[in-house]
């Protein structure tokens, strides 16, 4: 019986993410609103915004109820294409995603650290572009809470 649960729970814990490897920063504002910030502080530092994904929405059009989240997806291609050229698989994580949900009467803005985001991949986690994307999401979620 025990190595069946050592192998279960192997198993378990390959399968689970990396949650430690997501950041985290508080917002007082709603949702929406850090929605906003973010979006405007990603356009007014030069990086293009593909979509912005409204998961409430989403699950309103088919008469479920969720609480309030989104995604924006954005980037850079001075930033990415670096990446994507270290290791094409790059193109799985990019353009980079920051997620906004509701928590404690305000918002939680989550995106994952790029070093931990490309650590299976052919990118060393001290190549300049993922200090200026570290850099960056540092940035712009701190800019988007506040």
């Amino acid at each position: 019986m025990r190595p069946i649960a050592m192998s279960l729970a192997l198993i378990v814990s390959t399968a689970m993410p990396a949650f430690a490897d997501l950041i985290t920063v508080q917002s007082s504002k709603p949702v929406a609103e850090t929605m906003d910030a973010l979006e405007a502080a990603v356009g007014e530092a030069g990086a293009k915004v593909f979509a912005r994904v409204d998961h409430q929405a989403g699950a309103a059009s088919v008469d479920l109820q969720m609480p309030a989240a989104q995604v924006l997806i954005f980037g850079n291609p001075k930033l990415g294409t670096p990446a994507m050229n270290a290791d094409i698989k790059a193109s799985l994580y990019l353009p980079l995603k920051v997620a906004v949900h509701e928590a404690d009467g305000g918002s939680v803005l989550i995106y994952e650290d790029p070093a931990k985001m490309f650590a299976d991949l052919d990118i060393p986690a001290d190549a300049p572009f993922v200090k200026t994307m570290q850099g960056a999401l540092g940035k712009l979620t701190g800019k988007a809470a506040n």
